[in-house]
């Protein structure tokens, strides 16, 4: 196939419109993508570990309450940190490794709601606070369902 010539006026201005995409096109190092998100979530996750091992040595809780105290204390510094506007600071750094855990789905939904708040309690955080998070818990309730159908299934064959 041929390529078309192009006037040159209209080559120039193809050939800076090139050159601009290059320029503000982000380069992507997927090396250090990875450690940084590796580095963030185990950041993340050695912090749970610090609660729930406070939780149990220092308070006399067994590992599941101590694990719930561990779930709520990390949405709540997710959202605290959230409303303070550093939390989206780490997660531009550490990528998914900020995303993935607990806290990621404490930030979706927080970071909904304080945009949405300036439309009101009704229509803007009532109506747009589950944008994020709500395919999350749909997909999760739809999987775990469709999982225990199967489940039950194979346990009323004599399977399981």
């Amino acid at each position: 196939m041929k390529k078309q010539q192009l006037p040159p006026g209209q080559q120039a201005r193809n050939d800076a419109y090139n050159e601009y995409v290059k320029q503000v096109t982000p380069t992507h190092n997927l090396g250090a993508n990875m450690a940084k998100a590796f580095v963030l979530g185990g950041i993340i996750c050695l912090i749970g570990q610090i609660i729930t091992n406070t939780a149990m040595q220092q308070f006399g809780l067994d590992k599941d309450h101590a694990a719930s105290w561990c779930s709520i204390i990390l949405v709540f510094l997710s959202v605290l940190l959230t409303s303070m506007n550093i939390y989206p600071s780490f997660a531009n750094w550490g990528g998914a490794g900020a995303l993935v855990p607990i806290t990621g789905f404490a930030n979706g939904v927080c970071s909904t709601a304080l945009e949405w708040k300036v439309e009101g309690q009704v229509f803007g955080t009532g109506c747009k606070i589950f944008t994020i998070a709500g395919p999350v818990i749909l997909y999760g309730i739809f999987s775990s369902w469709v999982l225990g159908f199967i489940y039950w299934i194979l346990k009323l064959m004599g399977m399981v």
